[in-house]
């Protein structure tokens, strides 16, 4: 995949907008900051920061599958948790093969966590010591019993939902902070959708999605 230059107000909007495009998380793309960009005084005399994200290449897939079991494995066993563990490979976005470690078991709420902020730094670590043994940034999903299938579902027909109610109001409406997993489900879902556009705004955990009236 070919590198993605976007421009923005702030380096770090600029930097979540094409991640976001790119379907890729912080760990899975290099950061090269071309612009820093300037605020001005007033609005007078601003420059938008200009940011080029490079998705970094995979090292083969049956040995990020193997050395991310392995690791889920372990860290399962020091957090004293019991559970099974199956893999699979799929093209998250076009020619950009993840693999998926999903846990299963019983009782397993403890390491999703409040809006599946636990999991996120479950697939977190499992990303970083994975990376750090083959010595790349392979994208790797950590799932359990297919929580994030059954949140992607939800979150779309939510956004479906919400962007009726926007489109019938012409008033737009602001979720909840959200993980950049679930932000680009509702981009995704409503990228098409004639009636309404989407944005991100915020920083860090804060980061949330805005469905607005689409302006004719």
């Amino acid at each position: 995949m070919e590198s993605l230059e976007i421009s923005a107000k702030t380096v770090e909007e600029a930097i979540q907008r094409a991640l976001e495009q790119l379907g890729v998380s912080r760990e899975e793309v290099d950061v090269t900051v071309v612009e820093e960009g300037k605020t001005g005084i007033l609005g007078l005399g601003s420059e938008p920061a200009m940011v080029r994200v490079t998705p970094l290449t995979s090292v083969p897939q049956d040995d990020v599958t193997e050395r991310a079991k392995a690791v889920l494995e372990k860290l399962l066993v020091l957090m004293g948790v019991e559970g099974s563990i199956t893999s699979h490979v799929e093209t998250v976005t076009e020619g950009t093969p993840s693999v998926t470690v999903n846990i299963h078991g019983d009782d397993l709420g403890i390491l999703i966590g409040r809006r599946g902020q636990t999991l996120s730094s479950l697939q977190y670590l499992v990303r970083l010591m994975v990376n750090l043994q083959t010595k790349s940034r392979a994208p790797i999903i950590v799932d359990i019993e297919d929580y994030k299938q059954r949140r992607y579902r939800i979150l779309e027909d939510f956004a479906r939902q919400i962007a009726e109610q926007v489109k019938a109001q012409d008033r737009s409406f602001t979720f909840e902070p959200m993980s950049s997993f679930e932000r680009r489900i509702i981009h995704i879902t409503l990228a098409d959708y004639p009636e309404v556009t989407t944005k991100s705004v915020g920083s860090g955990k804060e980061r949330q999605v805005i469905v607005l009236p689409k302006k004719v």
